[in-house]
């Protein structure tokens, strides 16, 4: 039987305003997460992770329901809505 990871949870976070491109709203106490579970709704979005903005049409989809396991650096990523009222919903893990 393999051993399970234990993660914590960190903090959530909704985010309604993706007009423009949007970061997320890291927490820093009391540690910083490795890891983030996000879920569009409303809209599909589209991210980025590279330094460059996302755009309505340029960047990777995630659609309304879908969920996206991200680990790489949280303080990159961006977001965008690909029609009005798109949110995403924001659970952060260490």
């Amino acid at each position: 039987m393999g051993l399970k990871s234990t993660t914590v949870c960190l903090g959530y976070q909704q985010i309604t305003s993706l007009s423009a491109a949007v970061g997320l709203t890291v927490p820093t106490a009391p540690s910083r997460p490795t890891m983030a579970v996000i879920v569009a709704e409303g809209q599909s979005v589209r991210w980025r992770d590279d330094g460059i903005a996302p755009t309505a049409t340029v960047g990777m989809p995630l659609a309304v329901g879908a969920t996206l396991n991200y680990d790489g650096d949280l303080n990159k990523i961006k977001f965008i809505e690909t029609a009005a009222s798109a949110k995403i919903n924001v659970s952060y893990y260490v």
